[in-house]
């Protein structure tokens, strides 16, 4: 049972599809559209899935990512999971998993390790050296450095939190919305019931959009992560 507006971001509220059925339907449905090269004939709407897919890889296109062995098809597929997540979770009483930040930085921080680990081992020499910048004085070169550190340590965190708080943020404007609106419904005109019903529409449509554009950011910064790799 929902008793306020953070009970819809509570995983262990026992309500209609909390048991994370359509979740999983949907995280299954990004295996098959991966393996539509194989089906016999190709339906109309994978157009739609490769229109997603060809944003994202031509962005990698552009960054060093490309030389990056398997680099280009995991962001892909991140992409994907990352739309299929944020818009399912705009599905009533469905549970919004890129809302915790447990989630978010679990995307995160492994393809950004990854990135700093590959560089270490690939060129040490060339990630040290991207500490400090060229031309800098010697007297601010043990500040810059640390400040260069803990910039690129914090980047998981910022990453994932920017995904958690936007997805948040938008659940939440929705459950206030939907709670006026079914108190509109009993105590208040039905002229007013009908703007709140409007906005309550428009702003559903508005967070379909929000989802895909921080599923876009959230590939788009690891790509632009992918430059600083050692080349």
């Amino acid at each position: 049972m929902l008793v306020d507006i953070f009970s819809s971001f509570d995983d262990h509220n026992q309500v209609f599809m909390s048991l994370y059925g359509l979740i999983w339907i949907f995280s299954l449905a990004i295996v098959l559209l991966f393996s539509s090269s194989f089906w016999v004939k190709v339906p109309r709407w994978v157009e739609v899935i490769y229109l997603f897919k060809e944003t994202i890889t031509s962005q990698v296109f552009r960054s060093f990512g490309v030389n990056l062995g398997g680099f280009m098809g995991v962001v892909s597929g991140l992409f994907l999971f990352l739309i299929f997540m944020n818009l399912v979770g705009l599905v009533p009483y469905v549970f919004s998993s890129t809302s915790h930040l447990a989630v978010s930085f679990s995307l995160g921080f492994p393809l950004w390790l990854s990135l700093i680990v590959s560089g270490a081992v690939f060129l040490p020499s060339s990630v040290i050296a991207a500490l400090l910048p060229m031309g800098a004085p010697a007297a601010l070169n043990l500040f810059l450095v640390l400040i260069e550190t803990v910039s690129i340590m914090a980047r998981p965190i910022t990453l994932s939190v920017r995904l958690m708080a936007n997805m948040s943020a938008g659940h939440i404007v929705l459950t206030l919305i939907g709670n006026y609106l079914t108190a509109s419904l009993f105590f208040l005109p039905s002229f007013s019931a009908l703007i709140l019903l409007s906005i309550q529409v428009f702003y559903t449509i508005f967070e379909f959009g929000i989802g895909v554009i921080q599923a876009y950011i959230f590939c788009l910064l690891i790509t632009l992560y992918s430059d600083e790799h050692p080349h």
